[in-house]
């Protein structure tokens, strides 16, 4: 069997929380691909440390798996060099594209749900996994537009992809809250055709919220601790798949690590009582 993540909360690393990371009761940590694809230097020290006592996710932010044009070889040959030096448990990338030409975006954009989109997709896991040797988890996008064209209803779009590829999905329940808020949509009814069985990993995140004329906007901010209502989703979603391994994100206006372990307490309490469930 191949290594995989523990059933338990992990938190995103940050630099300035390596002290105390490396000691913490976390089951797991998670870094964005794109900062360690230099040589080497004060990141990779940190990291290797790090990796030596707890179990690792990569997650991609710029592979721009869903983009029309091809992959970047170049990008792709620097993802693979450091998932063979660190040999994580899992990596994981986006449902989005954040590239055009030559001109890179800063943000994970939102995509059509197309045939079209779909072969392209498909084609576009096919070579990374090729190419990486590992089967990835493809994850769901926290979205602020919808577009018209769009044939598939996004839950059965991601359960042809994974078909299609046998890559496995990571399923973000703040983006799927987020995308039912601002789309005026049922968040329960998209986790309830959601393939639950594929899911490899599961993000909790914090947002923003903006009034609207028509509403309110919630934005992806990863700034906040997890809302209440996520909490709740996340509940739900354990109570029937059993305990995930589950990240904490925060990314921006990042507090004392004190905090990330606050809400990691949090999950693993969920968490525990799924695993008494299941035991009993």
């Amino acid at each position: 069997m191949s290594p995989r993540l523990p059933d338990a909360p992990g938190l995103g690393f940050k630099p300035e929380h390596f002290r105390q990371a490396l000691g913490a009761p976390v089951a797991f940590y998670e870094v964005h691909a794109e900062n360690y694809m230099g040589a080497g230097g004060a990141p990779h020290a940190m990291l290797e440390r790090l990796r030596a006592a707890h179990a690792l996710s990569i997650h991609g932010v710029g592979l721009s798996i869903g983009g029309a044009a091809p992959l970047d070889p170049a990008h792709l040959s620097r993802l693979k060099a450091l998932l063979d030096r660190y040999q994580p448990e899992s990596f994981s990338e986006h449902l989005a594209w954040s590239s055009h030409g030559a001109a890179w975006l800063n943000d994970l954009l939102p995509l059509p749900y197309t045939d079209q989109t779909l072969a392209t997709i498909c084609a576009h896991i096919d070579q990374t996994q090729e190419v990486l040797g590992r089967r990835m988890l493809l994850e769901n996008p926290a979205t602020y537009v919808t577009f018209a064209d769009s044939t598939w209803a996004e839950a059965d779009f991601l359960r042809e992809i994974a078909r299609r590829t046998g890559c496995g999905l990571l399923l973000d329940v703040n983006n799927v809250f987020v995308s039912a808020v601002n789309h005026r949509t049922d968040p329960r009814a998209y986790l309830a055709d959601f393939p639950l069985a594929l899911v490899g990993e599961i993000h909790l995140a914090g947002h923003e919220a903006e009034t609207l004329e028509d509403g309110p906007l919630l934005i992806d901010s990863h700034s906040r601790p997890v809302a209440d209502p996520v909490w709740t989703l996340y509940a739900e979603v354990i109570a029937r798949t059993g305990p995930k391994p589950t990240l904490i994100e925060w990314d921006n206006d990042i507090p004392g690590f004190e905090t990330l372990l606050a809400e990691a307490r949090r999950a693993e309490a969920l968490l525990a009582g799924q695993r008494n469930v299941h035991a009993a």
